[in-house]
């Protein structure tokens, strides 16, 4: 027998605490940047660059959980998969890529693949004791990896961002920080959550099921995380092949205006035609989760992984 769980409150809307957090935290972080440029201060650098990566992350997966479908999503079990979550992708990707991948042609997509497992791992060890695996809350909880995972990397970027050939450079890390911020909802976050949704929804208490759809997935959103990295390259290779010219150490030989602006055109269309695929693909989920609501039960196909004895 399932057992049942309150469901959350109703929604306030017009408090808004993840506005709050959002333009709290960004007048904290402009705050930080000024007073390090005034005063050139490096003890300032981890404020710094764990405002700016931390602060949109948070910012989504605190609104994401005002949307939560059950009571069993807690801001404990939140708090868990967005930083054990992102620790543990982390780490796990970071030795897999090391010992598996090589340049080659292949290399993006091998990331892809590498990173895209270890937060479906992660998300799934972390919520398996749960009760009720609904859609929407498994794309709430894979979301929170995604996100946890981001802030760490762009931490990472950050902070090598300061190290240039010319000393340090606070620039760097602003530009950096700035960049990741406004494409980070539509990177990690969102690929996991997709995952997390697919996932919940042919799962249950004693079961995850490893389906086809699952598996489809899975490798659907790396493909996406391939073409998102691979994206510079590809538009650097569309711009030789349409405008012609000679490619040295990866970059245009002496480039024309034109060659600079179409680079740009297709390097920025490129990354938004990605985002576009994948939030129609989290909107089709959730439009999905809402006209069928989840009902636990062990699918008749698939691949059962047990995760607990059944029993009350």
């Amino acid at each position: 027998m399932v057992q049942a769980y309150p469901q959350p409150p109703p929604l306030t809307r017009s408090r808004r605490p993840w506005l709050r957090i959002f333009l709290v935290g960004l007048a904290l972080w402009l705050a930080t940047v000024v007073v390090t440029f005034l005063t050139g201060n490096p003890a300032l650098v981890p404020t710094l660059v764990l405002l700016g990566s931390f602060l949109v992350p948070v910012t989504f997966v605190v609104w994401a959980f005002q949307r939560r479908e059950t009571g069993e999503l807690t801001p404990g079990l939140i708090l868990s998969t967005f930083l054990a979550g992102g620790v543990i992708g982390v780490l796990a990707a970071s030795l897999l890529e090391s010992y598996l991948l090589r340049p080659s042609w292949w290399l993006f997509l091998g990331v892809g693949l590498i990173e895209e497992a270890v937060k479906l791992g992660a998300l799934a060890f972390l919520t398996r004791h749960m009760h009720v695996k609904a859609t929407r809350d498994g794309i709430i909880l894979g979301a929170s990896v995604g996100f946890g995972f981001a802030a760490l990397e762009t931490a990472g970027y950050a902070f090598t961002a300061l190290f240039t050939a010319h000393g340090l450079s606070l620039t760097q890390v602003v530009e950096t920080e700035l960049l990741r911020g406004v494409v980070t909802p539509f990177g990690h976050g969102l690929w996991t959550a997709i995952l997390g949704g697919v996932l919940f929804s042919s799962s249950t208490r004693e079961h995850f099921v490893i389906t086809g759809r699952l598996v489809l997935a899975y490798l659907g959103v790396s493909l996406l995380h391939a073409f998102w990295d691979a994206m510079h390259v590809i538009a650097l290779l569309l711009t030789l092949l349409l405008t012609g010219g000679t490619l040295k150490h990866g970059q245009l030989v002496r480039p024309t205006a034109g060659q600079v602006a179409l680079f740009a055109v297709l390097d920025l269309g490129g990354l938004v035609l990605v985002a576009v695929v994948g939030l129609l693909w989290l909107w089709a989920l959730v439009r999905s989760a809402r006209r069928a609501p989840h009902v636990p039960q062990v699918p008749p196909y698939g691949f059962r992984v047990p995760i607990r004895p059944p029993g009350p």
